[in-house]
């Protein structure tokens, strides 16, 4: 019983508004699909997800938390390839602290609160499948665009807008 309560707890994790989807490139074509809810809260478990995915090509993942910030993970064989939007985001939401912490990112907490948003990670994570590091680098200068918006401009940069449009409609969003 004891059991049961502790995992019923676990589910119980609040989940922020926003989307996880999957994006695949493979045999020349874009697949997109939803993530479970749960990428939302766990780095871990949105590497996970996008592990298990079989796939002989280009695999990553797009998470949009509370349309505050963003996160692209592509995991790797030499390990996840990762990038998020704000790292001021680290102060309010626990997979931005995670994510930062696997960035290995040596960032205090005061120097968080002082600090406008400003990414962290890897600019060149998506260079090899279609999107430069520096029109990454312009689609998060754009502090105006909303999380999600910054990420349909990725995707239409990248020639997938019309499967992830597809997923997020799906999604009711």
């Amino acid at each position: 019983m004891g059991a049961q309560r502790a995992s019923a707890k676990e589910q119980t994790v609040e989940v922020p508004d926003g989307f996880g989807v999957a994006v695949v490139r493979e045999d020349g074509k874009w697949r997109c699909a939803p993530l479970r809810p749960a990428a939302l809260t766990s780095l871990a478990a949105a590497e996970t997800e996008l592990r298990e995915i079989r796939s002989a090509g280009a695999v990553f993942g797009l998470l949009d938390v509370d349309d505050e910030f963003f996160m692209i993970v592509r995991p790797a064989p030499s390990g996840t390839r990762l990038l998020l939007s704000d790292a001021t985001a680290a102060l309010d939401y626990d997979i931005a602290a995670e994510a930062l912490e696997t960035l290995d990112a040596d960032i205090e907490a005061e120097e968080l609160e002082e600090a406008e948003p400003f990414e962290e990670g890897d600019l060149g994570l998506l260079s090899d499948i279609g999107l430069p590091e520096a029109v990454l680098g312009v689609i998060l200068d754009e502090s105006d665009l909303y999380a999600d918006e910054q990420l349909g401009r990725i995707a239409r940069e990248m020639g997938f807008e019309n499967e992830l449009s597809a997923v997020l409609e799906k999604l009711g969003r």
